[in-house]
This record gives structure tokens, sequence and C-alpha cells, in this order.
């Protein structure tokens, strides 16, 4: 080996160069792939398995898996909690491991979150085709499993020369660290070539810094923003997840305080304001507050800061009525900046809105206008008091009482995490944000089974912060596996796990569009063969105790109350159990969400269904 030379093989080459890679921001670095999951097969194990067992825990953490797709989800919920600027790499098999990655890649991506899949592959030199596992198409020979990771990955990339990783890996480190590219990262890498070995050069293992830049808005798009605000009467900011991913939560407060501008949020940007701030409305959308939902149908302007603007956002279409209505979307991708025919300022979040401030100085919004929405604030507070309060503390507690017995037993440091169920409406509603960190809602891709690795990720992020997964029956039996590592690692997770027999959400859904609650209950087949018998005799509480957990068993709001307190205080995995009363206690939707209904049925709900949706697909809007 020469002295400008290193012989290694190239899945220890990606190892070592990974280690070195780090991101920058405001003068803090951190490093850019922080560790990495796996769970090893044959397509991995004597590669890249070999290369970390070499490299040792100093050079590349090593994190060991129980589930694939749940390995992502915890490198998700790792980089969320440390606002992107650093991420995890997950290591798979060829075959089932690697096309497990599929779904928590896409949840990676359309969530705007780096992540960097390595998943073994094919033989480069189909020296052995067909290998155990291997896809064999017959008119396209190199394409593998793994191509199912292309729509789903924001770079993709098969190395099968070992020189080929240098490019590669480096455009791979440049997607990950940019704000406006991040998602999904998959390097496929073949067997045979991640044991090959190669002379690398010792430039490839060289410490890199890449910058998380902070663009400024164009000067041109600055002052129509300034004007378009300065000539509105009723505006609202929608935050959206990018004002978290900016830790631009103070701008905001300031820019809010100085201009009066009302903050309503999406689940990915709740907690941009304190849930106590006068300008803080809650939630927006099908899930929104109603005093959100109610100024966003007035408003004459609608500033969205890093957001997406999804359907429920939108009320699918439905919800921004003022005739007037115009929108300014400041956001760092170009691609969300422009949705909804809107004035731009594509630009960093904390950067944008500083700007924004400093052309608008002395500008206020109008008294009355002020008074309004505050008004409507202290009016869903009481909202909030009534779904939380618990008349009788002996009493088998309610969905929303469950989440008041939580709100009295957190701290401001501590971290909510949920993705899917009933769960995400009434927290969207509900929840009362103390800190920009303790809101955590994967609803991009609404994941079931996301919560429990994600706070596996968050508590590494974030060591000695006191996490909560919360998880109905439903989103429990999808993914449980993970327990077992917080146990192994001593991971003093704690998981709220509600039982209510069934999938909640879509039943309430189903009933709504015309399904009857068709196929939604966890029960016994009744005679006619329909599943309305008895629910199930399935021990969930049992489970989670097999699996290592502390497992506390809550029957009524008193001991619901005592069980959380008892979970904050331990240093051991900790599940509350608690059967909840089905009877519906949370405010109803405030807003319209477009779900399809039979446009021809002979079935009479489904008849008055489709009934119900014409009515409300007529007040859809295109923003033009």
């Amino acid at each position: 080996m020469s002295a400008r030379t290193r012989r290694l093989t190239t899945a220890q080459a990606l190892v070592r160069f990974l280690s070195a890679q780090y991101t920058e921001r405001d003068g803090v670095r951190r490093r850019l792939i922080a560790g990495t999951w796996g769970i090893f097969g044959h397509g991995n194990v004597a590669g890249v398995g070999q290369a970390l067992l070499e490299a040792g825990e100093d050079v590349m953490p090593f994190h060991q898996g129980r589930n694939e797709q749940s390995m992502v989800h915890a490198a998700v919920g790792y980089a969320r909690q440390l606002n992107r600027l650093s991420a995890q790499a997950v290591t798979t098999s060829i075959g089932p491991g690697a096309t497990n990655l599929v779904t928590g890649a896409a949840l990676a991506t359309i969530n705007r979150l780096p992540v960097l899949l390595l998943p073994g592959d094919y033989f480069a030199t189909h020296s052995a085709d067909p290998l155990l596992q291997q896809l064999e198409h017959p008119v396209e020979a190199d394409v593998s499993v793994n191509d199912t990771l292309r729509p789903v990955s924001r770079y993709f990339d098969r190395i099968t020369r070992p020189e080929a990783l240098i490019p590669s890996a480096l455009q791979a480190m440049r997607v990950l660290a940019d704000p406006a590219e991040t998602g999904a990262v998959t390097l496929a890498l073949p067997q045979d070539v991640q044991a090959e070995a190669y002379d690398w050069p010792e430039e490839f293992f060289a410490e890199r810094v890449w910058t998380v830049r902070r663009p400024a808005p164009d000067p041109v798009e600055l002052t129509a923003a300034v004007e378009a605000v300065r000539s509105a009467e009723r505006p609202l900011i929608v935050a959206g997840g990018g004002v978290h991913h900016s830790e631009a939560e103070q701008a905001l407060k300031a820019f809010v305080d100085a201009t009066g501008i009302p903050v309503a949020s999406t689940q990915a940007g709740k907690g941009s304001l304190r849930h106590d701030h006068p300008a803080d409305l809650g939630g927006i959308g099908h899930t929104g507050t109603a005093v959100s939902d109610d100024l966003a149908r007035t408003a004459d302007l609608v500033i969205g800061v890093g957001t997406r603007y999804t359907d429920f956002t939108t009320a699918s279409g439905t919800l921004f009525q003022n005739p007037d209505v115009r929108f300014l979307n400041l956001n760092i991708t170009g691609f969300d900046a422009h949705k909804l025919a809107a004035r731009t300022l594509v630009c960093d979040a904390r950067t944008g809105l500083e700007k924004l401030a400093e052309g608008l100085a002395g500008h206020r919004v109008s008294e009355a206008y002020e008074a309004e929405y505050r008004a409507g604030k202290e009016r869903w507070d009481e909202v909030v008091e009534t779904a939380y309060r618990a008349g009788d503390e002996n009493a088998v507690p309610t969905q929303t009482q469950v989440l008041g017995a939580l709100d009295a037993a957190v701290g401001d440091e501590d971290v909510v995490i949920n993705a899917a169920g009933s769960l995400p409406g009434d927290l969207h509603k509900l929840w009362r944000s103390r800190s920009p960190r303790q809101y955590h809602l994967e609803y991009g891709y609404s994941c079931m089974g996301y919560e429990i690795p994600a706070g596996i990720g968050v508590q590494q992020a974030a060591p000695g912060t006191p996490v909560w997964a919360l998880v109905g029956d439903g989103t429990y039996l999808m993914m449980p596996t993970e327990i077992v590592t917080a146990v192994q690692e001593g991971l003093p997770l704690n998981i709220v796990l509600i039982q209510n027999h069934g999938y909640a959400s879509i039943g309430g859904l189903s009933e709504e569009t015309g399904g009857e609650r068709f196929g939604t209950a966890y029960r016994f087949r009744a005679a006619d063969g329909t599943f309305t018998g008895a629910p199930l005799p399935v021990d969930l509480a049992a489970n989670a105790a097999s699996l290592g957990m502390d497992v506390l068993r809550a029957k009524t709001v008193r001991e619901l109350r005592e069980a959380l307190a008892a979970a904050r205080a331990s240093d051991r995995p900790t599940c509350v159990y608690v059967e909840t009363d089905p009877a519906p206690t949370a405010p109803p939707a405030e807003a319209w969400w477009d779900v399809p209904v039979a446009e021809t049925a002979a079935r009479e709900a489904a008849v008055e269904a489709r009934e119900r949706y014409d009515r409300q697909v007529a007040g859809r809007r295109r923003h033009l």
C-alpha cells in the first residue's frame, strides 16, 4: 500500500468514509451519520457486517434491530429530533430484508427526513445467478428487488464496482445534508462488491463538513411579500414542519409578537408557538380547531411557512373560502413554495421570517382582528378542558381523558410520539404543546407501527428525555418488536397502549362514508359470519411484558394518573396499558376531508353518505 492509498474492501471503505462526514449549521458541528442499524443476512453479513465489526463502536456505533422497516423508523425519529442535522444508516440483506425498507423509505422521503439505506444486492458479476432470494426478470437482467426503493428514494445508486462508490457516496452525503433535497438515500451494495478489495485514495477518508445553508429570500420576492402582508386585513400563518427543521421558533414568535398575525399549525408544525401564546390557534384543517378553521375560511392572505399543504391542511381544497384569498409561501424548496399559485419566498424559514419582519417594521393587524381570534382561542381552550376533564376518577377513561391525564403528567421537555389511528386527530385538536420538540406526529405517511421505534430514535438523539409512544391496539399489533431493542439498550421508553378493540379511526370513517364499519373491529365472527361477536381475548399488556417491558395496568382515571407518574419516574422501559370507554368525547371535525364514496350503491348507508359527499365536494376550490 502506498502512502496515498489504503487497501480495504468496499464495505470497509464505506464505513470509514461515513465516519468522517459532518454537518455544520450556525457554527454547530454534528456527525452526519451517527450510527448504523442492521439486521444481517447472506447479502450483507460478510460485507457491511464484517466492516462494522472491524471498525468498532468508536468509529461507527452499531444498533441491533428486529425489523427492517422499524429500523428506518428509528433512524427517522433520530433525525427529526435533531432537526435533520444528523442521521443514521440502515443495512439489510437482499430479499425480504431489502424490500422491508420500502415503507420506511417512503415515510422518510415524504416527511423530508434523512436516512441512509444500505441494502445488499445480487452479485455484480452474475457468477452465482440465481442466488438465494434473487428476482429473475426475463428481459431486464439488471433489475433487482432493490429497484422498489427507487421511487421512494431521493437518491439511488447500485455500486457495481468498488471505485464507483467514491462519486456516489459523495452525492449521497450531499443529498442527505441538503434541507431542500433530503429524504431516503439508497446505495444498493452487491454482495460480491462489498467484499472486494480496492486501493482507495486517502483523500476519500478525509474529514468533510457539509454546510447546511440558510438561504435568504430574493430581494424582489421579499418586496412583493412585504406589500402583500401590509395590504392584508385578515392574514393567517400556517406553520409547518419547516419551522422546526430550521429552528425558526423564536423567529416566528418575534414575528408574531411584532405583527399580531395569528398562527395555525399543521401536524408537523404544531409546537411552533407554545400553546399558551395568545396568537397560537392550534391545529388547522380537517383535524384542526374551530378557531383556526373559522379564520382560515375568511383569511385574505395565508402565509405558509415550511408547509407542504396536504389535503388534511387544506380540508381537501375546501378550507380557504374567501373569494379574494391569496397565498404567500415561505419554503426552502421551490416545489412546495409554488403550491396554491402563491407568491414565493424560496429561503430558509428562520432567515425568511427575520427578513420579512424587518420589512414589516411598525406594521400590525387591527385590534378588532386580534380581539376576534383571541376570543376564539379562549372558547377553544374551554373545549379542551371539557374533553380532558374526568368527572369520576374511578370511571373507565375515554381516549381524550387519557390525553388529559398525560398532559398533566408530562414536563415541558417530554416528547409525545404518534402517527396513526384516531389519536392524531384528537392530539392535533387538543394537545397543548409546551416546547418545539414535544409534539412528534408523523402524519406525512401516517404509518402504523412508527411510534415505538421512533421513540427509540428520539431517545438516542436526546438521552435523558422522557419519551412517550402513544399507540392503539391496531398500531401496536403492527410492529411491537423494537420493544426488545429498548430493553436491550436500557432505554426508558414509555408506551401508552390504548385498547379499543380494533381500528377506531377507520371504523368511524367507514361509518361516515357508508362502509358501516365493515372489517374494522377486532371481534369473533357471529353466527351470520360477520365480525360482530365478542371482543377477542387478546392480552396486549402480557405481550409487552413478554418482550421485557415493565407493565402497569390502569382500569380507572385515578389508576391511569398513578401509572403515568410511575412510568415517567422509572428508568426502565415501561408500558401503561389502559382499556378506554368507547364513547366519543373528542370534538367533531371542524372541516371536511375528501374520501370518495360509492357513486351507486344498494345499501341505504352508502346512498346517504354519497348525498353528503356531493354536498361537501361542491365547496372545493382550485386556487389559481
